[in-house]
């Protein structure tokens, strides 16, 4: 029976991916470290920021520091912040979806971005207020493909009073290929949006649609009578 249900972030409620993108790139070019959109997303999208530059600096085997990676973190997120409030676009669909689904259910973000970044866009989009709690790359230690984002907003719902809320009541509502395989390890059923990724790509989903705008409550409920 689904008792609640957690959300990604970018990719999912903004489209904010393409400037994460011109963030990194522009931060790793200083560094003479260059990237390709298709290798972002690729191999990048969903990775929190400290795994995004420790994944570059790997590849070009260049040595990096966690003070270093701190100064990177601060650059990045000086670049994308003037552009998240010049051209965040919330995606179809996302309005209407979070209204429905939080008169019935608690609602919950786990993002690899950061804490800051994902108030912004809640506060945007007036939307702050429909959310029971907030897990972003501040709050875990391990970023997806690990479970711990989901099992940490899991933890944070049950602490509210839902006491008998498990993993196997939450939905979680994904764009990635590493947050869906975060969802599983979580023991957690997801729908997947194909705002990032082709349908063929995310086939390990419980379901695939190309819009929350064509996602009714009633399929989302469906899900947890087959399971």
């Amino acid at each position: 029976m689904l008792k609640a249900i957690i959300f990604d972030c970018d990719g999912i409620i903004a489209n904010t991916e393409p400037l994460h993108f011109a963030a990194l790139t522009r931060t790793l070019a200083e560094e003479g470290i260059e990237i390709t959109e298709s290798e972002y997303y690729d191999e990048y999208l969903a990775f929190d920021d400290k795994g995004c530059f420790k994944m570059a600096f790997n590849k070009s085997n260049r040595p990096l520091t966690e003070e270093k990676i701190k100064q990177l973190i601060s650059r990045k997120a000086a670049y994308f912040e003037p552009n998240l409030k010049k051209n965040l676009q919330l995606f179809p669909g996302v309005l209407s979806f979070i209204h429905l689904t939080s008169s019935k259910y608690p609602l919950a973000i786990a993002s690899g971005a950061r804490r800051d970044e994902i108030l912004a866009i809640l506060n945007f989009a007036n939307l702050t207020e429909f959310f029971n709690g907030i897990v972003s790359t501040e709050d875990v230690v391990k970023g997806k493909p690990d479970p711990e984002s989901f099992l940490k907003a899991l933890s944070i719902l049950q602490s509210q009073g839902n006491s008998s809320l498990n993993s196997e009541n939450c939905l979680v509502i994904e764009d990635s290929i590493k947050g869906i395989k975060a969802a599983r390890a979580a023991g957690m059923l997801c729908v997947a949006v194909t705002n990032s990724y082709k349908r063929d790509e995310l086939s390990h989903a419980d379901l695939i649609v190309d819009s929350l705008a064509d996602l009714t409550l009633s399929e989302v409920e469906s899900l947890f009578l087959k399971s």
